[in-house]
């Protein structure tokens, strides 16, 4: 338990950014946060992965049942069906129910690693920026969040985002959101609708083109700040190595697991590992592994 002043192993590996809106979606639950009569704990956070769209719905429990009603019924309805939804493994995410929707109406439903928010971070940074805005703004009991939670969202949404360089709101209709403080026109003018949907095409073709290129400097530029003398191993089918305990019961607390584990099968910077004691498989990140050297 000697102090390790090394940055954790692993180099930051982006996912490629979809073409278009709606293909890549990032699903969350946060709470749970003080009730009131309408009895809502939990947020249920939908973050398009290309426009960086939001839809955070107030629900009040967060199980398997809800969460598939939710989606199906509010969002799928809405926006239509994503091509890959990605979220962590939680047992309202990761269960049967989840497992048969996304089998019958045809989207791919992938899991972060556990312990390693990285994999989902838009949604992660998000619940991180919605959390203190809605403590500003609810009441002294802390009970009625769930009514600014939508303003939350759309001041979120109409906003210029860092990396895409436009609002969320621009790329998904591809003009701005008219706000309370904008002045009113003083004439209107009329377009034909078949011109209006040619001029909105365009825009938005020149919106997508430069947020996905913006995207993608921005995951550039934190890989290389990310993995700035950060370690990066790699490791071969066979190898041993002990895994990080997630769950400590006291500082003094062994920060691995005693027993050794042995890789199965490679993915980096994503490992299955075998405990040689219960034979039971996990999915591990490589800045969770240490490597045992064997003396031969």
């Amino acid at each position: 338990n000697n102090i390790n002043r090394q940055k954790r192993s692993g180099c930051l590996r982006p996912i490629q950014p979809p073409d278009g809106p709606f293909q890549l979606i990032g699903m969350d639950f946060c709470g749970p946060f003080k009730c009131k009569s309408r009895e809502n704990q939990y947020v249920l956070v939908l973050t398009d992965h290309f426009t960086r769209h939001v839809t955070a719905l107030a629900l009040p429990d967060c199980t398997a049942q809800t969460t598939a009603s939710t989606l199906f019924n509010v969002y799928f309805y809405k926006f239509g069906i994503p091509s890959v939804i990605l979220s962590d493994q939680g047992p309202h995410f990761q269960n049967m129910l989840m497992q048969n929707i996304s089998k019958l109406i045809g989207y791919n439903h992938i899991y972060s690693t556990p312990y390693h928010p990285q994999t989902n971070g838009i949604v992660k940074r998000f619940n991180a920026t919605f959390v203190p805005q809605l403590a500003k703004l609810q009441d002294s009991e802390g009970n009625n969040w769930d009514e600014y939670l939508q303003a939350v969202v759309f001041a979120y949404n109409s906003g210029i985002h860092k990396t895409t360089k436009y609002s969320p709101y621009e790329l998904l209709f591809g003009r701005s959101a008219k706000l309370p403080i904008d002045p009113r026109p003083t004439q209107f003018s009329f377009q034909k609708p078949n011109d209006y949907f040619i001029q909105l095409q365009k825009t938005l073709n020149i919106y997508h083109k430069n947020a996905k290129q913006h995207i993608t400097h921005q995951q550039e530029l934190n890989k290389q700040r990310y993995g700035k003398n950060r370690p990066d191993p790699h490791y071969q089918e066979g190898d041993v190595v002990l895994i990080r305990v997630f769950v400590r019961g006291h500082k003094l607390s062994e920060k691995y697991l005693s027993t050794p584990q042995i890789i199965v099968k490679c993915h980096h910077h994503t490992y299955i590992v075998r405990d040689q004691e219960t034979n039971v498989e996990t999915r591990v990140h490589v800045g969770d592994l240490r490597p045992i050297l064997l003396d031969y």
